[in-house]
């Protein structure tokens, strides 16, 4: 029995999959695995999401694409990387300024790239002003261009005016490509909530990542997905206290009655947030219970009122039975995205098939 465990409905993965790329066709489906599939683990997603329509995979680092292509037929691509890295071959290569364009272009390996345009998030990608000369340059005999790619910086707003004048900047760029004598034929812009939202973004392929997982990435919308992760602990221990007294370092909270405390052995070295104190609230035999007191390395504390509890009972932190992790990521003040990717340190993973 393991006191903390990640557990992982691949059904629901399965499930997502599918979705997506039915609501997409005729576009190809990327499924963006990074950070170990964001933090579902890639060993056992990646099969699933092949199984269920996946055309192509994308992940941020060349390290993370070395393990992937062991794991799959499908093309993958990795679009950060370090000038003077040791690229694998096999790899598709997202390319994000002129430098790495050159040196690309210099070493006569041959390699599928994507080239990188900025269309305004101002993070990473070739400037417009830079295209024309990119394009040419991609033109190298030993370099096959699958088409291009950029990141939206606000498609979760769904109003943002922002949103269309990337795509329109996109369209351009595509088209300044083409007649520069560049095929493109696989071009890409539209992460989770622009592929959910936005049909006229879907351009040739989309590349969704948190919604693959089964978590809406526009608050207020729904589209039938499952939610993979929950994350479950132990009650590890339950102790009586008397009113008024104090609990965890700094005694920062007081029992507003005799009743009892429970201890929850996940803590900061496990992924819990010293930041989330009091925005935790745990799941036990299908009832509630806030966190209270600093959370520490190794453990928190729940306040269970006159409740007892059996020792080795689970408790869910987030997902299936519990607190979503959109809940708990709207009560931290932080995002869904990151709340899955939290669960680190001493956390096991186990695999369901659900139902």
């Amino acid at each position: 029995m393991n006191l903390l465990t990640t557990r992982i409905d691949l059904s629901a993965i399965a499930h997502n999959a599918r979705t997506i790329k039915d609501l997409v066709a005729p576009a190809k489906l990327m499924c963006v695995v990074k950070a170990d599939a964001y933090n579902h683990g890639v060993e056992r997603v990646v099969p699933v999401m092949e199984a269920n329509g996946a055309d192509a995979f994308g992940v941020a680092t060349v390290d993370e694409a070395k393990k992937l292509i062991g794991l799959t037929t499908k093309p993958v691509l990795a679009w950060i990387w370090a000038i003077d890295s040791e690229l694998p071959e096999g790899v598709q290569l997202g390319v994000p300024t002129l430098q790495h364009l050159r040196k690309l272009v210099d070493d006569p390996t041959p390699r599928t790239i994507v080239l990188k345009v900025d269309t305004g998030m101002n993070r990473a990608g070739i400037d417009e002003e830079s295209w024309a000369e990119a394009f040419e340059l991609a033109k190298a005999e030993h370099l096959t261009v699958d088409g291009l790619m950029t990141h939206l910086a606000c498609a979760d707003d769904l109003d943002n005016p922002v949103n269309d004048e990337q795509a329109e900047l996109f369209h351009k760029a595509i088209t300044q490509g083409r007649a520069a004598g560049l095929t493109l034929p696989t071009n890409h812009l539209a992460n989770s909530p622009a592929t959910l939202t936005r049909e006229d973004f879907r351009f040739d392929q989309v590349r969704p990542g948190v919604a693959l997982y089964g978590l809406e990435p526009v608050a207020g919308i729904t589209h039938d997905l499952r939610p993979a992760m929950s994350w479950i602990s132990r009650v590890a221990t339950v102790k009586p206290i008397k009113k008024g007294e104090s609990v965890s370092y700094g005694l920062t909270w007081q029992a507003p009655e005799d009743g009892f405390t429970a201890s929850i052995p996940a803590g900061y070295a496990d992924g819990v947030p010293r930041a989330w104190q009091d925005a935790i609230e745990v799941t036990i035999n299908g009832k509630a219970y806030p966190q209270v007191g600093r959370v520490c390395m190794d453990q928190f504390l729940i306040w269970l009122g006159q409740d007892q509890v059996d020792l080795g009972a689970e408790a869910i932190i987030f997902g299936s039975g519990g607190m979503s992790a959109t809940e708990l990521a709207d009560r931290a003040g932080t995002i869904n995205y990151e709340v899955i990717c939290r669960p680190t340190g001493r956390n096991v993973r186990e695999y369901t098939e659900g139902k």
